[in-house]
């Protein structure tokens, strides 16, 4: 059975603050937990008025407090943002804490504006340039301490936490598949490589310590509530968000509308639309269909799902109904 998993912005609405939506994370992560979803992740995003996640490994460790089994992590940290072995030490500390249940999903992005990038990285080429090698330097910290190795990360060293590739183009199939390691695609904003990536990554695949045959997770939006109409109301603040981000006008997460008709303009519906293109959204029957069909086409080990609703008992409702859809869906 294809599993299902979260990745969770951390989303500040309209109205509310940073404190509110951690708290609303906590919550979150105890419905994924509770709905049998496999894993909880984070993602590294700065500079946004709509996203409480920028210290990424702080509200990983909130997730991990409201939570027993569930894994939780990353989806991910962008690694150039920081020096590797400083990752080690955060992702070490999160599995003592958190024992067998932590992932470092990683990606290579700014997950930012560049005035916001330059800020964090300094030197925007040096982190790009490098992030092969500063996942191999990062694996280093996390492996078990070498007889000649004389610069460790502690908590890290012997962690073993595993390490995920993230990304939303053809470079990072090509190195996940090189290093062995695990593939999650930002299909949920990045649709259009998604076939092509996944045939690179599965056929180049190079077995490794940490993995000896690929493992791909697929995202998607997700909006779940008990009718179709429901479901596309709360569907319009996902869809308002992308139209303000090709505005430039990114703020905090907007309240649903009764219809998108007046909001966007016909190019920027049929952009959205298109990016959106994967989202599984609507009642229970709708929403399978969609599903079905979106792991038929990428043969998916695990969908990742993004619910980034406004109303948090709508959130909660959400994971629930996707929780139930699972254990109807057919064995793969």
């Amino acid at each position: 059975m294809t599993a299902f998993s979260i990745l969770d912005l951390c989303p500040i609405i309209d109205g509310s603050n940073a404190g509110e939506a951690i708290a609303a994370t906590r919550a979150m992560a105890k419905a994924a937990e509770d709905a049998g979803f496999t894993r909880f992740w984070l993602a590294e995003h700065h500079g946004m008025e709509g996203i409480a996640s920028a210290a990424t490994s702080l509200v990983i460790a909130e997730a991990g407090h409201a939570t027993r089994t569930i894994r939780i992590g990353s989806g991910g940290v962008m690694l150039p943002n920081h020096a590797p072995l400083v990752i080690a030490e955060q992702f070490g500390t999160l599995e003592a804490m958190f024992p067998g249940r932590v992932d470092l999903g990683l990606g290579r992005a700014p997950g930012t504006d560049m005035n916001t990038a330059r800020a964090l990285r300094r030197n925007l080429e040096t982190g790009a340039n490098s992030f092969p090698d500063d996942i191999i330097e990062l694996q280093t910290y996390l492996g078990d301490r070498q007889e000649d190795q004389r610069l460790i990360a502690v908590p890290g060293m012997g962690a073993k936490v595993p390490i995920w590739l993230l990304g939303s183009s053809l470079y990072s199939a090509h190195l996940a598949a090189a290093l062995g390691l695990p593939y999650a695609f930002a299909s949920h904003f990045a649709p259009d490589l998604i076939e092509e990536a996944l045939y690179i990554y599965r056929s180049s695949f190079h077995p490794s310590a940490q993995l000896d045959k690929p493992y791909v997770i697929a995202a998607a939006m997700g909006v779940m509530a008990d009718t179709d109409e429901e479901a596309a109301y709360h569907f319009t603040s996902v869809q308002q968000n992308f139209v303000n981000m090709r505005r430039n006008a990114r703020g905090k997460m907007p309240k649903p509308l009764e219809t998108m008709d007046g909001y966007w303009n016909e190019m920027e519906k049929i952009s959205v639309e298109h990016t959106l293109r994967y989202a599984v959204v609507g009642g229970p029957e709708t929403a399978k269909q969609k599903m079905t069909r979106f792991i038929d086409m990428t043969a998916a080990d695990e969908i990742i799902l993004s619910m980034h609703i406004y109303s948090l008992e709508a959130r909660l409702k959400s994971v629930e109904l996707f929780g139930k859809m699972r254990e109807t869906l057919p064995a793969r």
